[in-house]
């Protein structure tokens, strides 16, 4: 067995960032941690703007172009999961089920905290650009808000369970590349480590991300 660089600094942060945020908003959410509740949204929003150009300009497993595959990949993959006698072909990073599987993720989490900033309760709370929209969208996306996050719970118990399975059945430990950022792989196989992009590019798209998503919301 050898250890093999998979998952950039960037990416690790990312991930576990997202998960206390997501946490923070559950918490101050459901004890009225209003302002609380407001500042984890924006975090969370400046976390997925920088996912989004990491996702295209970062580490070559952290690309879409490197996990989103095909439809017949993840059948593929599927099939492979459910035969006994093989096993998956190695993926150093995200496989093609799991791929998908992030890119939902994201893309609920970005509606989400979206309409968070056009969500009224009609009585003291406003989203930063309520005044900047109708009645009506106000009060549809409200009601996203409030369902969505229901879908994101569902999805990530998915998340969890699929990673328990993988585990319990396959052996493979996901959650330890997450935070060392290397995968043990067999000697036998024949991998090619992905590249990793630097950590300067990184924190500059950060800040922008932060940058952007506070001037939204002081200018609205």
């Amino acid at each position: 067995m050898r250890s093999v660089t998979v998952w950039d600094l960037p990416v690790r942060l990312f991930h576990w960032l997202l998960v206390a945020a997501v946490g923070a908003s559950w918490a101050s959410g459901e004890l009225g941690w209003m302002r609380v509740h407001f500042l984890s949204g924006y975090f969370i929003l400046s976390l997925l703007l920088f996912r989004l150009a990491w996702g295209f300009i970062g580490s070559r497993s952290a690309r879409f172009s490197d996990f989103l595959k095909g439809l017949a990949a993840a059948l593929e993959h599927l099939r492979e999961l459910r035969s006994s006698g093989t096993h998956p072909r190695p993926v150093l990073g995200h496989n093609p089920l799991g791929g998908w599987m992030v890119a939902a993720l994201l893309l609920v989490l970005a509606v989400q905290a979206g309409s968070g900033l056009f969500t009224s309760d009609d009585i003291l709370v406003d989203g930063p650009l309520v005044a900047h929209a109708g009645s009506a969208v106000v009060k549809l996306l409200s009601t996203v808000h409030r369902l969505a996050f229901d879908l994101i719970l569902a999805m990530v118990a998915v998340h969890v369970a699929v990673i328990a399975g993988y585990l319990l059945l396959r052996r493979e430990n996901l959650v330890r590349p997450m935070l060392t950022g290397r995968k043990i792989v067999p000697d036998s196989i024949t991998v090619d480590p992905p590249g990793q992009a630097g950590l300067l590019p990184a924190a500059l798209i950060a800040a922008l991300a932060v940058a952007l998503v506070a001037t939204l919301v002081m200018v609205a």
